[in-house]
């Protein structure tokens, strides 16, 4: 298997994990504030990280082409789709019901992959388009509430909510391509592009995270380190993926995350309807197998 692919797989399990502990251990904090605390905290990770192991020689030098128009474009417009997808994710729950929104917005990988073929010519052999559809398939069930399983999309024409998680997932798709762009076509260092990729959301959501700050304690320190770590791992592991695959291909197996934090709830939580994630959970195995040629 593609050492890429290898990277993309782990990164889905380490951002299952962060989605389950958010879950489980933020749900009442505001999400702009909470988002640039661990933020915040995952940069101070990732630079102690690669201060002791990498050093900074690779991060500064790509610093100083990053003045170039085409970096700092692709960096912003990153930064920017990032921040837009999760802002209206947020704003469709708040219209519409989770199960509802959760699985439109999980279809990410279909709007990345007409994006990276025709800007950027990539070429996939059919079994990996297939295992693309398979794959983003697999993430819509293990979002999915039993029901008309056709419903979520048929009336996404007339649904705000719906039209908010569509956006929310086309923002995510641009947000992905731009990361393939910026490690690939740009060159930019992996020690740049995540620090510069978590300081640009947080920049973007501070606003609105000044408008509704965090009412923490001391006792909550721990856990914001803790989570911090997580993104700041996550964030590496991803960005080594999208430098060695195609955003095609990395995105839908990093989007597996949503499998693996369902697959955590029913396991630990005894959460509803375990047997359609575990269905989820075959039909990922199945079609990342399909892209792993």
């Amino acid at each position: 298997m593609d050492a890429g692919l290898l990277f993309a797989l782990a990164a889905a399990v380490v951002w299952g994990v962060y989605l389950f502990a958010l879950k489980r251990a933020f749900s009442g904090y505001p999400p702009a504030a909470l988002t640039v605390a661990i933020n915040v905290a995952a940069v101070g990770w990732f630079l102690a990280g690669t201060g002791l192991t990498v050093g900074f020689g690779d991060a500064a030098a790509g610093l100083t082409g990053l003045v170039a128009p085409r970096r700092f474009a692709v960096v912003a417009v990153t930064s920017l789709g990032t921040a837009a997808a999760f802002v209206l994710f947020l704003r469709a729950i708040e219209d519409g019901a989770v199960s509802y929104v959760a699985p439109i917005n999980k279809i990410v990988p279909m709007f990345v992959l007409p994006l990276e073929v025709g800007l950027l010519g990539q070429v996939l052999a059919p079994i990996q388009v297939a295992g693309v559809v398979v794959t983003t398939l697999a993430v819509y069930v293990a979002n999915y509430e039993p029901g008309d399983f056709f419903a979520p999309l048929a009336r996404a024409a007339r649904s705000r909510p719906a039209q908010l998680a569509l956006a929310s997932a086309a923002c995510y798709a641009v947000a992905d391509v731009g990361k393939r762009v910026a490690l690939q076509e740009l060159a930019i260092p992996g020690t740049l592009w995540v620090p510069l990729l978590l300081v640009g959301v947080a920049v973007v959501l501070l606003p609105a995270a000044v408008r509704s700050p965090i009412d923490a304690t001391r006792r909550d320190v721990p856990k914001f380190l803790a989570v911090g770590a997580l993104v700041a791992l996550g964030e590496h592991l991803t960005t080594v993926a999208f430098a060695a695959l195609p955003a095609s291909v990395a995105s839908p197996v990093i989007n597996t995350q949503a499998i693996v934090a369902v697959v955590l709830g029913g396991v630990l939580l005894g959460e509803r309807h375990f047997r359609i994630r575990l269905a989820a959970a075959v039909l990922a195995v199945v079609g990342v197998a399909m892209i792993a040629g």
